[in-house]
């Protein structure tokens, strides 16, 4: 049986057979009957199922439908997330953020940039690394989108943003890699190597190539080197910004302070010039760009028309530091040795010039003479 309140049109107490009684209320949503159970009226008064039923009705007059499934917050879209609050964020604290938005800008955005973040599966992190691989990408670059990605959702979670709950990222293995690059040249390849560079149209790319040889400093810190940070009497150099973000104090080779000796005289105030212009002057970088006396940005094209002359086109700038390294290890210096002038955090890193020393005891046996 049902019984309807005159004052309250479609709202009504529903009377079973077995007696018990629900507040009901009938209403048309685009044209079609309705009916929804407010409560039992065992435990819900009068009052309170009348003004369940005017909330129920108010929302049905301003257009929305209470009995429609909840809208799913998805969050973002990942080109949105990563755009205005990852971007803007790493920038704060990270000196090679541009690297991460040169990540998103040729791999993350246009594969992913139009999904929403609470609408990312692990299969759909499958399908973008497979993506990649099909293009023709190497492991460590899939691997290192990966890292990207994987880091945007961890920041995505801990920062509560709304529709994620998880990190589909984390489901997915970085790839096998097998194909990390250790070059290390050889005597005649860095003979002809130092001949291209003197040779070269840009004054500086000699110096710069130099000083990467002779201390195995990463390009960024050899690029930002001020005078100031040049200790002569110690004959070290105090590099304040580094990978790992600690301040490093590196000794000075003869060659490398032979080398800023000479660009020294070249440019450091003379005679009795003022303590604020020699202050100015230990502002600058030691390798500036002679057009602007900045820092350079880039030397890629000098010396890749360099490498190219040398006859060793593959060769990277980063391949001077392995470079050092195999010196150090090839002249029995320990691994431990090799980290601190590196300033490798972990030894393991360290690790991969183990084999070169484990050459060098090979010819250590073949001294013994066949009896």
């Amino acid at each position: 049986m049902e019984v309807f309140d005159p004052a309250l049109k479609g709202f009504y107490v529903d009377v079973l057979a077995s007696g018990r009684k629900s507040f009901r209320l009938r209403y048309r949503f685009n044209k079609a009957l309705r009916v929804v159970t407010l409560g039992d009226a065992a435990v819900m008064s009068l009052d309170d199922a009348r003004h369940a039923a005017r909330e129920w009705l108010r929302q049905v007059k301003a257009g929305t439908d209470p009995q429609a499934p909840p809208v799913q917050v998805l969050g973002p879209t990942v080109a949105a997330f990563f755009t205005d609050q990852y971007l803007p964020y790493i920038k704060s604290y990270k000196r090679s953020w541009d690297t991460d938005d040169s990540m998103m800008r040729n791999h993350l955005l246009p594969k992913l940039g139009h999904k929403h973040m609470g609408a990312i599966t692990p299969p759909d992190v499958a399908v973008f690394v497979e993506q990649m691989r099909s293009e023709g990408y190497a492991p460590g670059t899939c691997n290192r989108a990966l890292v990207l990605l994987r880091y945007g959702f961890t920041l995505a979670v801990r920062w509560k943003l709304p529709g994620v709950q998880s990190n589909p990222v984390k489901e997915v293995k970085n790839l096998r890699d097998d194909n990390k690059i250790e070059r290390f040249l050889n005597n005649a390849q860095m003979a002809s190597l130092m001949a291209a560079v003197r040779g070269s149209e840009s004054e500086m790319l000699q110096h710069i190539v130099l000083f990467l040889l002779y201390t195995g400093a990463r390009k960024r810190e050899v690029l930002d080197a001020v005078w100031a940070d040049v200790d002569w009497e110690r004959k070290s150099w105090r590099i304040p910004k580094t990978k790992s973000g600690k301040i490093r104090h590196l000794p000075l080779s003869a060659g490398a302070l032979q080398l800023l000796g000479s660009l020294r005289d070249q440019s450091a105030p003379v005679g009795d010039a003022g303590h604020a212009l020699r202050a100015e002057w230990a502002r600058r970088p030691i390798f500036a760009n002679p057009k602007t006396g900045l820092p350079y940005v880039s030397f890629f094209y000098s010396w890749d028309a360099a490498r190219k002359r040398a006859g060793l086109p593959d060769l990277r700038v980063h391949d001077l530091r392995h470079s050092f390294a195999s010196f150090l290890v090839n002249a029995g210096r320990s691994l431990y040795e090799v980290q601190e002038l590196l300033g490798h955090a972990d030894i393991r890193t360290t690790s991969r010039y183990a084999h070169l020393s484990r050459e060098r005891l090979f010819e250590a046996v073949e001294s013994v003479p066949v009896l």
